[in-house]
């Protein structure tokens, strides 16, 4: 008999933040949801030790020391940000505590944006929550290694090269 979780220590969120997208975006990147440390700093992979905004610094060559250097690094080369999950329960930033999930319409932001050509999610729950939900969208799509510090299966170097190919900076 599998064991119930336990959702007295749940708690009920809603996403924080809007989606980064700008006219002229062309790839979207997808997390699922985010940490509690970036709900504290209000902005998006703020996890002192998550890897994502030193990966794009390590392939732009571009700073990333506050909010607006990550958000002009994001501008200048096209790439968008947001999360699959618009709501949820959860008793901590792992992606396995996510219960309860509501997903962002993702359909709806790529119809605003239609110069979004790409999908690319930073771990395999945003990529799963996507198929499960809109696996028949024609958009293209890919997974990048998880720059969550939970992730350690993969270096930074090897993690830097992948997202380079990926983002078409290789």
């Amino acid at each position: 008999m599998a064991a119930k979780a336990d959702t007295s220590t749940m708690e009920r969120l809603e996403h924080p933040f809007e989606p980064i997208v700008f006219p002229d975006t062309e790839i979207l990147i997808l997390g699922s949801f985010p940490s509690v440390d970036s709900f504290a700093n209000a902005f998006y992979y703020a996890h002192r030790r998550n890897q994502f905004w030193l990966i794009l610094s390590a392939i732009t060559g571009y700073p990333v020391n506050n909010k607006d250097q990550k958000i002009w690094l994001l501008k200048t080369h096209r790439w968008g940000l947001w999360d699959m999950v618009a709501s949820c329960s959860r008793r901590n930033s792992l992606d396995s505590s996510l219960s309860g999930i509501e997903v962002n319409d993702i359909p709806a932001l790529l119809r605003r944006h239609p110069s979004i050509r790409t999908l690319l999610f930073t771990g395999r729950k945003a990529q799963q929550l996507f198929e499960r939900r809109f696996g028949d969208h024609p958009i293209g799509r890919d997974y990048l290694p998880s720059p969550s510090p939970a992730y350690a299966a993969m270096g930074f170097e090897e993690k830097v090269k992948i997202y380079a190919e990926k983002l078409g900076r290789g």
